[in-house]
């Protein structure tokens, strides 16, 4: 006990140390006794929504939230001072009508706007009519949003501002033939992207003529279903990219700074999974040279409030201006932990007309911290999106070193309407591999069921030996996780330590119910038979277990019925989630799950000869892998296909999926037809 308080106070020390930098200090310093408005009303949902309004609680501000249908009971409806009623779950019918925000500022006397992200937060429109209306948007003006918005004038407007860019065609293409023809005069690899895109919607790589106009028409049509905006634009493709992002914050009066960088290289599918700053791969040279980029694009706009300038860095450190978001970040909690400053609270500051209470010189980065977003998702079945209600929901114990900001609760649901974000878990430390070492530990504290999730994913990026080299790139989960990811991709564990924490909880439910507290066992442990011997020398105490002829030291304050088995094993913590099944255990830890059965050697050995039930046979079909829809079907029945054809495409959440065929074969039936709505492992065709 008393080391673990020694080790928790060095956590809190470690932290605490962002707070002490120059930055930090005067921020405090210049705080205001009376706050800068009187209340903020926050047009989001979810996490964010719930994060801006523990800022407004600090400053003594108070909070308006506004609601979809599908939202009534959400953890920032329950949070905020006041909430209003918006309109249906569809956000285009609810959270993305700007009269509708607009009228519940009024209605509920509002003075400011924070926007959050996504949404409207990039949106000029709905800056100028909160601006008419007299009320404050807290980011930046309209023409800083519109001139950073589109990515084609954003980069031409950025090679004026002498910030170095991407080479590339920057008008909008025609057609598929003139993106063919533009491709290869820039040279393969090119990035087909949409003008108005983001979130790696309308985005498509290609490395011939082919995948060049098969691209074009995929990132048009993307383009036009998510932004109503179909322009697309082709730059050249650097290889080996890292993706980094330097956080600005700027206020009315001149004064812009940038706060150190974001290392955003983890992605699935242009997506961010996992961030962390400062970057292990910047000197302080190039830290200094992107940074000056960002404030010099800043200033070029009259940027007021936090943004990001995101720039894609070859393995040579030399970098390009991707684009400007306008808006707080996702990851904005990784800067906060490395900064000591809080990002809410700056913007909220700077939109009362305040400056920065701090300069360049001021700015300071402590220690490490990652950030890893945890999704309602299934990464065993293509990340394929997990609807429902959170039957159990326990996140890590707060605590200096473990921060996470969530917009959920036991209880609730997570909507098809809306990202199936469940939360952000940012873990800090005094250097990176404390940082990734805490996050791995978190993970294994959080105790989430009634729907799938993806933090056995997490855990092998976050235990991955590259990850931990610092060698990333945007292409680390492409070529790591080739095929998918599978438990072949879990971080090495030791069985050993869970036989033992399997026939300790055995023995500990077997000596509360008055039976013996110690015997020989047999720990079956997804299907591996392991001889185990347990004594109980303190009751839910200390357990001397050994497992194959190695005796370890269990310590343990573990009762029956506690999802989370904490321990100390031979005096090295080890947390593991524990499920009661039939007669035996899952048992969840280091990101990978295991059925553990503990029995006396005679049931052991009868269990042996138990015959084994072989699962179905589905190779023959060509299975949905996510609800949606199927867009158009590529072949007819009786066609003969080659491995890597087209079958069919399917669209999920705005994004557009080509199921393609894993061999050579003939089409024997079709299941389904275009317009039909899949649901999740429906046959679409099947072969002969």
């Amino acid at each position: 006990m008393a080391a673990a308080k020694k080790k928790t106070a060095k956590a809190q020390a470690a932290t605490s140390d962002a707070s002490t930098t120059a930055a930090a200090k005067k921020a405090a310093a210049t705080r205001p006794t009376k706050p800068p408005f009187d209340k903020i009303l926050i047009a989001n949902r979810g996490e964010i929504a719930c994060r801006v309004i523990r800022s407004c609680k600090a400053m003594g501000i108070k909070s308006v939230a506004v609601y979809s249908e599908a939202d009534a009971d959400a953890l920032h409806v329950r949070e905020a001072d006041e909430a209003v009623f918006i309109g249906p779950p569809p956000s285009a019918q609810s959270y993305l009508l700007v009269d509708r925000i607009v009228e519940a500022c009024k209605k509920t006397g509002a003075q400011a706007v924070h926007p959050g992200y996504g949404f409207l937060s990039e949106k000029r429109e709905f800056q100028a009519a909160l601006a008419k209306a007299g009320i404050v948007f807290i980011g930046p003006d309209a023409h800083a949003i519109h001139a950073m918005g589109d990515k084609i004038e954003s980069k031409i407007l950025a090679k004026k501002a002498g910030v170095s860019t991407v080479p590339g065609h920057l008008e909008a293409i025609p057609n598929a033939d003139e993106a063919v023809k533009i491709a290869k005069s820039i040279g393969y690899p090119v990035m087909i992207k949409a003008s108005a895109g983001g979130g790696g919607k309308g985005m498509r790589l290609a490395w011939n003529d082919a995948e060049a106009k098969e691209g074009f028409v995929s990132a048009t049509n993307e383009a036009k279903a998510s932004f109503a905006d179909d322009r697309v634009f082709i730059e050249k493709y650097v290889e080996e990219p890292r993706h980094i992002e330097i956080q600005v914050l700027a206020d009315g009066h001149g004064n812009c700074v940038y706060l150190g960088e974001r290392e955003c290289s983890i992605q699935r599918r242009h997506q961010k999974v996992i961030e962390e700053a400062p970057s292990p791969f910047l000197d302080e040279k190039t830290r200094k040279a992107m940074g000056e980029q960002a404030v010099a694009l800043s200033k070029a706009v009259n940027y007021k409030s936090a943004g990001t300038v995101e720039f894609i860095v070859d393995k040579n450190r030399k970098f390009y201006f991707l684009e400007m978001n306008t808006r707080l970040q996702v990851e904005h909690p990784v800067t906060e932990l490395v900064t000591g400053l809080d990002l809410v609270e700056l913007m909220i500051r700077v939109a009362a007309g305040e400056k920065l209470p701090f300069t360049q010189k001021d700015v300071e980065l402590k220690g490490w911290a990652v950030e890893a977003r945890v999704y309602a998702e299934d990464p065993f079945r293509g990340f394929l999106p997990s609807t429902g209600r959170l039957v159990r929901y326990l996140p890590p114990p707060a605590r200096a070193d473990v921060r996470v900001d969530t917009g959920v609760y036991e209880g609730g649901e997570i909507s098809m309407f809306y990202d199936p974000m469940i939360a952000k878990l940012v873990t800090y430390g005094a250097t990176r591999d404390q940082a990734a070492d805490r996050m791995l530990e978190a993970i294994d504290e959080y105790y989430v069921r009634g729907l799938n999730h993806n933090m056995s994913f997490l855990a092998a990026l976050v235990g991955h030996p590259r990850f931990r080299a610092g060698k990333l790139t945007t292409n680390f989960i492409a070529e790591e996780f080739k095929g998918g990811f599978t438990t072949a991709h879990l971080p090495p564990r030791d069985p050993a330590i869970l036989v033992a924490i399997a026939a300790t909880i055995d023995r500990i439910t077997t000596a509360r119910h008055g039976g013996p507290e110690a015997g020989a066992v047999v720990v079956v442990l997804n299907g591996e038979h392991h001889d185990a011997s347990v004594s109980i020398e303190e009751l839910f105490g200390s357990v001397e277990v050994t497992v194959d002829g190695r005796a370890m030291k269990v310590a343990t304050r573990w009762s029956p019925g506690q999802p989370l088995f904490d321990a100390k094993i031979d005096g090295a913590r080890v947390v593991a989630q524990v499920d009661a099944k039939g007669a035996g255990y899952t048992l969840f830890h280091a990101g990978g799950q295991a059925d553990a059965l503990v029995l006396s050697p005679r049931r052991a050995a009868l269990l042996k000869l138990m015959p084994v039930k072989a699962a179905p046979d589905t190779s023959k079909f060509l299975l949905s892998p996510m609800p949606g829809l199927l867009v158009s079907l590529e072949v007819a029945e009786g066609q003969e296909v080659k491995a890597g054809e087209a079958l069919a495409k399917v669209e999920a959440m705005k994004m557009e999926n080509v199921l393609r065929a894993t061999r050579d074969g003939t089409i024997a039936k079709l299941h389904a037809q275009p317009g039909e709505s899949l649901r999740v492992d429906q046959k679409i065709l099947e072969f002969a």
